[in-house]
């Protein structure tokens, strides 16, 4: 048995550059999953010209490519989630990104549609890896008392790349400064580029203690968190406190099986459960009532040029950032359920006010994109909790397979479902369809906000093992 007080440790660190260094090789990656996705959504016409280097028609673009990527990103998520829990945090973060980096950077290459279908596959691969690890060793490296604001800028930080991808898709494919066949592949050597830079600050990320102390190695958890002691204390020239809680109590195990775990979470947490499923499904079919079919509603119903709906989403996916950026703090300080239940149920609410407008023909272009930005201010700060909530409310052993589970449960429902329903809605041409498109979304999202403000965990400012005690922790009557 190991008695450990890392975490109490951990939890107590004042912010410094070590944490700085951790959100910036750890975070900065969603900026390049919204580049990457926005810019292959924008670029479906250009890859379907003649003169492109790759046979390929825009639905197949767009349906085809869309959903092996949202296959791929599923399927990684499950399987570098399990590898994750068992190899460790360090060693599937540097791998899924490795992943992602060549895929991307052999998508360019591409010569035929089914090896550019094979491609995002890989990519999504990749990336659906990358947020079972990367969720993971944030919340167990971040102090309890600024994990929400922390995790919800990094995982709305999706959004700055998606602002990025509409403004660079616009220069890229502007055949008058790139021929055809070169700028849809430039685009994605911007990804490979800045993911190589990351992958480089990344290597100085240190493995999580949390995790290593649950398999025996304590003499490397506390070696990581002496030296960020030894940083901080440099960089305040004062001596940290002592830590006043009790140690944690360990026995080491082997990794556990995904029968143990799946029994684990469903028998020992149902109620936790539902709420990560109503968390995940709801902010999925909001997205995809919204973002999924802007362009053909701007162009539709508004006349917008399709060159000029790059511009309008770009104004979208600003208002989505800023939401988790200056409501964050409030996830820590006002709690967990009323901020989680008050977005979702907040946005739902609203998204049936436009609804309702656009039935009614009151609205433009501008006021559309207005309305939607409103509503996915609350919503993308109430999605990105959905990750910070089920990586909590689980236990250590558990962590990565439990988010990868929940994302990739959202991402199924959203991603195949979502369109398949939102489509057909959207592209009919009559309004009547767009807006039962828009209160399906609504009605969900308010749906799971209840169930948030009914069974939801106040898990603000907790440490991760007062939430869910390790599986291989020693109950206090085992210890005499």
């Amino acid at each position: 048995m190991v008695a450990t007080d890392v975490p109490a440790r951990l939890d107590r660190l004042p912010w410094s550059h070590w944490h700085w260094r951790i959100v910036i090789g750890l975070g900065t990656v969603w900026i390049l999953d919204g580049l990457e996705v926005t810019i292959v959504g924008n670029m479906a016409g250009r890859l379907a010209q003649q003169g492109s280097g790759i046979a390929i028609s825009t639905a197949e673009v767009t349906t085809v490519a869309a959903a092996l990527y949202v296959a791929g990103a599923c399927a990684g998520a499950l399987f570098f989630g399990r590898l994750t829990d068992r190899l460790g945090r360090k060693k599937l973060f540097m791998l899924t990104l490795a992943v992602y980096l060549a895929a991307t950077a052999v998508t360019a290459l591409s010569w035929t549609a089914w090896f550019f279908f094979l491609c995002r596959f890989l990519t999504g691969f990749g990336i659906g890896g990358e947020y079972a690890a990367i969720n993971s060793a944030i919340d167990e490296l971040i102090p309890a008392r600024v994990r929400g604001r922390i995790d919800l800028i990094i995982n709305g930080s999706f959004w700055i790349g998606a602002a990025l991808g509409a403004f660079a898709s616009i220069a890229l494919l502007d055949t008058s400064f790139l021929a055809t066949d070169v700028g849809w592949r430039l685009a994605f050597g911007i990804g490979v580029v800045l993911g190589l830079v990351i992958l480089l600050v990344r290597r100085h990320v240190p493995e999580s203690p949390r995790w290593l102390f649950t398999r025996g190695r304590a003499q490397e958890a506390e070696e990581i968190v002496a030296q960020a002691e030894r940083t901080v204390e440099r960089q305040t020239g004062r001596k940290l406190p002592p830590v006043d809680e009790e140690p944690v109590l360990i026995r080491p195990r082997a990794p556990l099986s995904f029968l143990t775990i799946a029994r684990t979470v469903v028998s020992r947490y149902p109620r936790r459960t539902v709420l990560g499923l109503a968390l995940f499904i709801g902010q999925a079919f909001l997205y995809n009532a919204v973002t999924f079919g802007y362009a053909t509603v701007l162009t539709t119903f508004f006349a917008v040029p399709e060159g000029d709906t790059g511009y309008y989403f770009a104004v979208i996916a600003v208002g989505n950032f800023l939401g988790p950026l200056l409501l964050g703090h409030l996830f820590d300080s006002v709690g967990r359920k009323p901020m989680i239940a008050g977005s979702y149920i907040g946005s739902g609410v609203l998204l049936f006010g436009t609804a309702y407008l656009f039935q009614r023909g009151s609205l433009s272009a501008d006021t559309m994109t207005a309305c939607w930005t409103i509503v996915l201010f609350l919503a993308s700060a109430g999605a990105s909790a959905a990750y910070l909530t089920v990586s909590e409310i689980f236990p250590l052993e558990t962590r990565a397979l439990c988010i990868a589970f929940f994302y990739a449960v959202g991402t199924a429902v959203g991603g195949i479902s979502g369109p398949l329903l939102f489509n057909g809605l959207v592209s009919s041409g009559k309004a009547a369809d767009t807006t039962l498109a828009f209160c399906i979304g609504a009605a969900l999202m308010t749906a799971a906000g209840l169930v948030e403000a009914a069974i939801g965990v106040k898990a603000e400012r907790r440490s991760l093992e007062s939430l869910a005690t390790p599986l291989s922790a020693v109950r206090d009557d085992a210890r005499q």
